[in-house]
């Protein structure tokens, strides 16, 4: 039987147990190629306050989880180049489908599926005949794990650096967000965590349109 492959596009910002949950629940049965996505200035990849965590980082943090795993795959392709009103509106825009285009031309399968979890996101993939299938939203949501994050970098702004690690890492409520990460990702937050102690005060310079995400700069 030809090998089927399953498409995950989404921010994986950070990546959480429930991105893990997923991807292994879709490697029983398909080839599972991960697209976090990417905004693009000039090649510069742009991060705002919702978008903390790098490409590279996101894949490190995948790749810590599914190590040597042939059937997990992650690609760059899923990538909107500025300026990313051109992406808008949604499906009426070509530059929407060439979207489209980046991510099937990775697969090397005949056949593929996509996964989200949301009623509104799955509709949208339907449209873009990504096929997707029909799924339950899990609880840990990464929005919610990066505003622990920011609870903790407020709460230790005037720590040093090097005693980051033996400082209690409780928040204003009784959930912390290494519970609800993976065990190799905490390591990897904790190894770059001047990217959470930057965005921790500043603005968040993002839009939300037409039910997307986008970093205002490089947006016109």
């Amino acid at each position: 039987m030809d090998k089927i492959a399953a498409l995950y596009l989404a921010h994986l910002n950070p990546f959480t147990k429930a991105h893990e949950q997923i991807i292994k629940n879709l490697t029983k049965k398909y080839v599972v190629y991960i697209f976090p996505v990417r905004f693009l200035l000039n090649g510069i990849e742009i991060n705002t306050k919702s978008f903390p965590f790098s490409y590279e980082l996101r894949k490190l943090m995948i790749s810590k989880v599914f190590t040597n795993q042939d059937n997990v795959i992650v690609s760059p392709n899923y990538t909107f180049y500025s300026p990313f009103i051109r992406y808008l509106p949604p499906l009426f825009s070509p530059y929407s489908w060439k979207i489209r285009e980046q991510v099937v031309n990775t697969i090397s399968e005949n056949r593929f599926i996509s996964y989200t979890g949301d009623r509104i996101e799955r509709y949208t993939l339907k449209i873009y005949r990504f096929h997707p299938l029909k799924s339950k939203r899990l609880p840990i949501s990464a929005s919610f794990v990066k505003e622990l994050l920011y609870q903790e970098a407020e709460k230790n702004t005037s720590q040093q650096q090097d005693t980051l690690n033996k400082i209690s890492h409780s928040t204003n409520s009784d959930e912390t967000w290494e519970d609800k990460v993976p065990e190799q990702v905490v390591k990897v937050i904790r190894e770059n965590w001047p990217v959470i102690q930057k965005y921790v005060n500043i603005k968040d310079e993002t839009l939300k349109i037409a039910g997307v995400k986008f970093p205002k700069k490089g947006f016109f």
